[in-house]
């Protein structure tokens, strides 16, 4: 098991913070530093000092970072076109020496799309589609070949398919609930399949829906890696337990349902209960990107005991 520190800037974050956060993940012994992909704050949170462009993030924290894995949960489709979207991805993975995973889902959050003019088409999914052909075509393409696509949304005409990513071929992340559409394009390009913030007691459907998805497809299911995203929130006892829930605004009892939450062992047992679903990896959402003590209590009692040492 593998543990994945999963943050979310657009609530309130500079470029400053993430590095603090990335740089602690690093020092402590996570796997990967991951970010969301959100040009706008939810809820009460006011998003100062603005948001920050994830891939323009995830370059910086590149070059600032030596061996965590780095990548998105996930990109929208909606925020760029696939060929300049190959670009940036394989571009930072060159900056990272090849510690990029690329995370891209449908996008859903209609608020943002209208706060930065960005267009927000009722039926996303083709969109997601033809994104995923199009990236993997060009990245898949040999040098000095040339990459043509001609789909409903994207047509590409005689590209040179350049730049390539260092890693061959850079992890491709699929996230999303759907039952049936989700699992097929996981089955087809997936490294991985995400799911995030799931009702716990659907974990285990969602991974079988996938697997019997490669089933179909040819595929060997274990050739993908199956991870979950929960909320974290960790104390040393019932009292930190409860100031750190109250720094995120949320309610213990809630946080238990529905997270990785209380105890350093309460932690270690939802995690495990994860493993029994098949989860190779766990996404830790740390809301509070000030508290890098909660950091160092979960890489203290928590990670000895789910996550394997180097």
């Amino acid at each position: 098991m593998r543990l994945r520190i999963f943050t979310e800037p657009q609530q309130g974050a500079s470029y400053d913070d993430q590095l603090r956060v990335a740089k602690a993940t690093e020092a402590l012994g996570f796997d990967a530093f991951f970010r969301s992909d959100h040009y706008l704050a939810m809820g009460a949170a006011d998003g100062l000092p603005g948001p920050t462009d994830s891939w323009v993030t995830l370059a910086g924290l590149a070059r600032e970072t030596s061996h965590i894995r780095l990548g998105t949960l996930v990109s929208s489709a909606t925020f760029r076109h696939p060929g300049p979207l190959a670009i940036q991805v394989a571009q930072v993975d060159e900056m990272s020496g090849g510690r990029v995973e690329f995370g891209l889902g449908t996008g859903w959050y209609d608020s943002e799309h209208a706060a930065y003019g960005i267009p927000f088409p009722p039926k996303r999914f083709g969109l997601l589609e033809e994104q995923l052909a199009v990236v993997t075509g060009l990245w898949n393409t040999p040098v000095g070949e040339r990459f043509s696509f001609s789909g409903e949304h994207y047509t590409v005409t005689d590209s040179p398919a350049l730049p390539k990513p260092a890693q061959r071929p850079l992890p491709l992340i699929v996230g999303g609930n759907g039952p049936r559409r989700t699992p097929a394009l996981a089955a087809q390009y997936a490294a991985e399949y995400n799911t995030s913030f799931p009702p716990k007691a659907e974990i285990g459907d969602r991974f079988a829906a996938v697997r019997k998805a490669c089933e179909d497809a040819g595929r060997d299911p274990d050739e993908l890696v199956y991870s979950a995203a929960l909320v974290l929130a960790c104390g040393k006892d019932e009292a930190e337990f409860a100031r750190r829930a109250a720094a995120i605004g949320r309610e213990p009892a809630e946080l238990r349902a529905n997270g990785l939450a209380g105890t350093p062992q309460e932690v270690v047992d939802g995690i495990g209960a994860l493993k029994e679903l098949g989860a190779g990896r766990v996404y830790l959402q740390v809301l509070d990107l000030t508290d890098l003590e909660h950091l160092e209590l979960v890489a203290a009692e928590v990670a000895p005991h789910v996550q394997p040492a180097g």
